[in-house]
């Protein structure tokens, strides 16, 4: 089915990830841990630290250390214990955010994340304030150009909830999160890689922004990211050219 373009936005997006990609090293440590913690050590049983570990390598993350962290996860290392925590707040214009964090001091992480809310122009809401507003989901995106018919036919025969193709030409494909990786390696077993892959939380709506809000909601988003156990920030801002 046909949406409207986020090419922009997209490229706009991992745009900033590529910037902060320094950062990227410690979140995937953290992803590694609890995803170990919680499902186990064994890649082969373990579908989240499979992913977990293919983030790291694709940071270029070695081996040892990836095995170092596993091993602290179930305890065959000494290590830090992390909790996931998700809070929920508005930003400029009523946009709504999801914060996911990996924290060792629940106290210390609720302070930073309102303070930083609260000083840029948001605010932190409660429980499920806009969580309704997205979609837990897996996210393919494939760039202007790509067949849409050959995506379409792997995507949904892997078992692909939707296909999605925006004003410019860009692909969305759409699995539950359940899917996602067997939905990713059959695209890629047929040579189709995507710009973008990742379980997600995907605005269902979303709220343009231009001007001086743009900046002030760019300017929010960079400071919740470089929080220091802010994991992932979800937003339905989209912003104007």
């Amino acid at each position: 089915m046909a949406g409207h373009s986020k090419w922009a936005n997209i490229q706009h997006r991992k745009g900033r990830q590529d910037e902060k990609r320094q950062r990227i090293w410690t979140r995937v440590v953290r992803e590694i841990m609890v995803a170990a913690r919680t499902g186990g050590g064994d890649v082969s049983a373990n579908p989240r630290l499979r992913l977990a570990i293919e983030k790291a390598k694709a940071a270029n993350m070695p081996a040892d250390t990836i095995k170092r962290n596993v091993d602290k996860a179930t305890g065959n290392l000494e290590g830090v214990s992390y909790e996931e925590i998700r809070y929920e707040g508005y930003g400029i214009g009523g946009a709504a955010i999801i914060l996911d964090t990996m924290t060792d001091n629940r106290v210390r992480t609720v302070a930073e994340v309102r303070h930083a809310l609260s000083k840029h122009g948001g605010n932190l809401g409660t429980e499920g304030s806009v969580a309704f507003q997205f979609k837990h989901c897996g996210q393919l995106i494939f760039a202007p150009g790509t067949s849409e018919d050959r995506v379409m036919e792997v995507a949904l025969e892997a078992g692909a909830e939707d296909v999605i193709t925006d004003e410019e030409g860009a692909i969305e494909v759409l699995t539950s999160p359940t899917d996602f990786e067997s939905v990713k390696n059959a695209l890629e077993t047929a040579g189709l890689v995507a710009e973008m892959a990742e379980v997600t939380m995907r605005a269902e709506n979303s709220i343009a922004l231009g001007g001086d809000d743009a900046v002030k909601m760019q300017k929010l988003l960079d400071v919740l990211e470089d929080l220091d156990y802010v994991q992932n920030v979800f937003h339905n801002a989209e912003f104007e050219d």
